[in-house]
C-alpha cells in the first residue's frame, strides 16, 4: 500500500469496512458480530420471553419476601383490614409509578447505544470526565456511589432469594428448618461454581421457567382474590393515603419494606443491552405487572381472609398438595434471579475497568456469539464470599430484609439526578417540564432511601461498608491511574524530538516488527526512551499502539482502527473501544493489515511497560492511604499479557520507575 509519509503527525489511514477484501474470513466475522451487537434480533415475542429470563428474575420473586415483611413491620400479629388495603394499595401505586412510569417508560429511554445501567448512564452524561482525575466532579462521584451501591446490592440479592424460596421447607415439615441454611449455601455455592462454563446453554431454558413462574404465580393469586373480593378495594390510592396518614410512624417503617416490592426495578435498566427496551416493555406490561400484581392482591385477600397466615402469605397461597411443587419453581426462579444478578456484576466489572475505575481483570468469553456472555473469576470468587458472608451473619430472610433495600433505593435516586441532565441534555426537555417530573421521583426514591436508613443498624450497615469500600477502591484506582498516566506524558519525549534522536541514537535496526504498547499517546513514552538508551536497537517496523476509551459501549468496526505513519519506519496506532469491548491486540493487528497496514505480523514482539510506581513524600498528588490501596490493586491487577490476549512467547518487559 502507498502510505503517506514524512512528517512526525504523518498521514492517517482509516478506510471503511467496505473497502475490506470480503473473502477475509477473521475481519467479517467481526464486523458480522458488531452488527449483531447493536441489533436484537428475533421476532419481538421471542425477545419478551428471553427478557423474562434475563431481566425480571429479581422484581419478579419479590413476592416471596416484600409483602411478608410489610406486614411484619406493622408491629402487631394481626393486621387489620384497612392496614391490609393500605399495604396493597401501596405496593400497587409503588410498581406503578417507580417501575411502570419511572423506569419502563422515561429510563428506558435513556440508553447509550442500547446499554444501560449506571455506568453507561454516567457514561452519556460525563464521559469526558470519567477517567481524569485531577477533578472529581459531582456527577462521577454519584455515578460511583450508585456502581458501588448495586456491589453492595449484589452479594445481598442472591442471599435473600435462594434463602426465602428455600423457608419454604419448614413449612413442608417443621423438622426441615434445620436444613434451610445447608441447603441455601448449597444451591449458592453450586451457582457460582458453574459460572466458568456460562450461561449460553442453560440460558434458553430461563424464559420458560420465568413464564411458568409468573402465570403461577398470578394465578394462586387470583384464585385468592375470589375468595376475599374485598381487596380489589385497594386499586383506590386513598387507601394508601388511608394508611400513611394514620400512624406516620409506623408508615414510615412500613415504606422501606413496600419498597422491596421495587428492588429488581435497577435490573431492568442495567440489563436491556440483552433483549433492548422494547422487549423489556412488551413483557413487563404483557405479563410480569399482571402477575406481580395479581399475586400481591391475592396474599392481601388471604390475609384478610386468614390473618393466621402471616408468617409466610406466599407460601400458603398454594393449596397444601403443591407446596413441593411450589418449592421447588421458586427455588428454581431464584437461581435465575440470582444468575442475572451475578451476570450484571460481571458486566459492571469489565465496564468499570474500560472506564479506568477498576484495575485490570481476566475476561474470559462464554460465548461464541454473544459479546455480552463473560466471565470474570475475581468478580465471581468475591461475590460468592461476599454472598455466603451475608447468608452466614443474617440466617433468615426477615433479618436479610433489614439489610436490603438501602443500597438499591440510593442507586435509584443516583439514577434519577443523572436521568435530569439526560433529559435537558440530550431529550431537550425544557426545564419547566424536567424539573417538575425529575423531583417527583426524586422525592418518591429520596424517601424510600430515608425509610431504608433507619435500618442502619439493624443489618443496612452491611451492604453500605460493601458499597463504600468499593467506591474507596475505585476513586483511588481513579486517581492514582491519572497521577501514573500524567507523569508518564512528562516523562515521555514529543514526536518532533524524538524522531531525530532516534536515528542519531539507534545504531542498528534488526528484522520483523516491535509492536510497543504504551499509554502516552502523543509522543515518545519513557519505555521506549529507556530502551533505546540501553539497547540502541530497534526494529525495522515500529509500532507504538494505544487504547482509547470511547463513550460508547461498542465502538463500529470501521470507526475503531487509525494508523499514523511517522517516518523512519515508525507508525502509531490508536485503537478506540466501547466500554462494552475488551482489548485483543492480536486482533488490533490483524485488522489493521486488513485496512491497509503492511507490516510482517508473522516476525514480531510485544513490549510492555513494567512500572515501579513511588510515591513523592514531599510533592505527591495523593495522599498515603489512597496511594497505598493503589499500589494494592495496581499489584493484584491481572497481568497485562493475559489482559490484552499477547503471547506469552513474544513478550519484553522494558522496567523503570515512576514517581508520583
Amino acid at each position: 500500500m502507498d502510505m503517506p509519509s514524512s512528517a512526525p503527525d504523518g498521514g492517517l489511514i482509516d478506510r471503511a469496512v467496505s473497502h475490506l477484501d470480503l473473502g477475509q474470513a477473521g475481519s467479517i466475522q467481526e464486523t458480522i458480530q458488531d452488527q449483531a451487537k447493536f441489533l436484537h434480533a428475533g421476532s419481538p415475542w421471542f425477545l419478551a420471553l428471553t427478557a423474562l429470563g434475563v431481566v425480571f428474575g429479581d422484581i419478579g420473586t419479590s413476592p416471596l419476601y416484600a409483602f411478608q415483611v410489610a406486614l411484619t413491620g406493622l408491629g402487631h400479629p394481626a393486621p387489620t383490614a384497612a392496614e391490609v388495603m393500605g399495604l396493597v394499595s401501596l405496593i400497587l401505586w409503588a410498581l406503578m409509578v417507580m417501575v411502570s412510569l419511572k423506569y419502563v417508560v422515561f429510563v428506558l429511554r435513556a440508553d447509550n447505544d442500547g446499554e444501560g445501567g449506571i455506568l453507561a448512564l454516567l457514561s452519556l452524561v460525563a464521559s469526558d470526565q470519567i477517567a481524569k482525575g485531577a477533578r472529581l466532579s459531582v456527577l462521577v462521584l454519584l455515578g460511583v456511589i450508585g456502581a458501588s451501591l448495586l456491589y453492595g446490592d449484589g452479594v445481598i440479592t442472591p442471599a435473600i432469594s435462594v434463602l426465602s424460596a428455600m423457608e419454604g421447607l419448614k413449612l413442608v415439615a417443621p423438622a426441615f428448618e434445620h436444613f434451610i441454611l445447608p441447603a441455601t449455601i448449597a444451591v449458592l455455592v453450586g451457582l457460582f461454581v458453574i459460572q466458568r462454563h456460562g450461561t449460553e446453554r442453560i440460558g434458553k431454558l430461563f424464559g420458560p421457567i420465568m413464564v411458568v413462574w409468573f402465570v403461577v404465580i398470578g394465578a394462586l393469586g387470583a384464585a385468592n382474590i375470589f375468595a376475599a373480593p374485598a381487596i380489589l378495594g385497594a386499586v383506590n390510592p386513598l387507601e394508601a393515603a388511608r394508611f400513611l396518614a394514620a400512624d406516620p410512624k409506623v408508615s414510615f417503617v412500613v415504606i422501606g419494606a413496600v419498597f422491596l416490592a421495587l428492588t429488581g426495578g435497577e435490573a431492568l435498566y442495567a440489563d436491556m443491552g440483552h433483549v433492548g427496551a422494547s422487549a423489556i416493555r412488551r413483557a413487563w406490561f404483557g405479563l410480569v405487572l399482571p402477575a406481580l400484581l395479581l399475586n400481591y392482591f391475592g396474599q392481601g385477600a388471604l390475609i384478610l381472609a386468614d390473618p393466621s397466615a402471616i408468617d409466610n402469605p406466599f407460601y400458603k397461597l398454594a393449596p397444601g398438595w403443591a407446596l413441593i411443587p411450589m418449592l421447588v419453581l421458586a427455588t428454581a426462579a431464584t437461581i435465575i434471579a440470582s444468575q442475572a444478578l451475578v451476570s450484571g456484576v460481571f458486566s459492571l466489572t469489565r465496564q468499570a475497568m474500560q472506564m479506568g475505575l477498576c484495575p485490570r481483570a481476566r475476561i474470559v468469553p462464554t460465548s461464541a456469539d454473544e459479546a455480552g456472555q463473560i466471565y470474570v473469576p475475581a468478580a465471581n470468587w468475591l461475590l460468592m464470599t461476599g454472598t455466603l458472608l451475608t447468608v452466614v451473619l443474617f440466617r433468615s430472610s426477615d433479618s436479610l430484609a433489614a439489610a436490603y433495600g438501602i443500597a438499591v433505593s440510593g442507586t435509584m435516586l443516583i439514577t434519577t439526578i443523572l436521568l435530569y441532565r439526560v433529559a435537558v441534555a440530550r431529550w431537550k426537555w425544557p426545564p419547566g417540564i424536567a424539573i417538575p417530573v425529575i423531583a417527583i421521583f426524586g422525592a418518591i426514591d429520596a424517601t424510600f432511601l430515608v425509610s431504608n436508613s433507619i435500618k442502619i443498624v439493624e443489618g443496612g450497615w452491611f451492604p453500605l461498608i460493601v458499597g463504600t469500600l468499593i467506591a474507596t477502591l475505585m476513586l483511588s484506582w481513579r486517581k492514582g491511574s491519572s497521577e501514573v498516566r500524567n507523569r508518564l506524558h512528562d516523562m515521555s519525549m514529543p514526536l518532533k524530538e524524538f524522531l531525530p534522536y532516534a536515528d542519531k541514537t539507534v545504531i542498528g535496526r534488526a528484522a520483523g516488527m516491535g509492536v510497543w504498547l504504551t499509554k502516552v499517546d502523543h509522543g515518545a513514552s519513557p519505555m521506549l526512551l529507556r530502551h533505546i538508551e540501553h539497547n540502541r536497537v530497534l526494529h525495522e517496523t515500529v509500532v507504538l499502539l494505544t487504547f482509547l476509551p470511547d463513550r460508547r459501549p461498542r465502538v463500529p468496526f470501521h470507526e475503531r482502527h487509525s494508523v499514523h505513519r511517522l517516518g523512519h519506519g515508525f507508525y502509531r496506532i490508536q485503537v478506540r473501544l466501547g466500554f462494552m469491548q475488551t482489548p485483543d491486540i492480536p486482533l488490533s493487528l490483524i485488522n489493521c493489515n486488513k485496512l491497509g497496514f503492511e507490516a510482517d505480523l508473522d516476525h514480531k514482539n510485544y513490549y510492555i511497560a513494567h512500572e515501579t510506581i513511588v510515591r513523592r513524600e514531599a510533592s505527591s498528588a495523593m495522599d498515603p492511604i489512597s496511594f497505598a490501596i493503589f499500589s494494592f490493586l495496581n499489584r493484584i491487577a491481572s497481568r497485562a499479557p493475559d489482559f490484552f490476549k499477547i503471547p506469552q512467547d513474544a513478550i519484553i518487559e522494558v522496567g523503570f520507575r515512576v514517581e508520583i
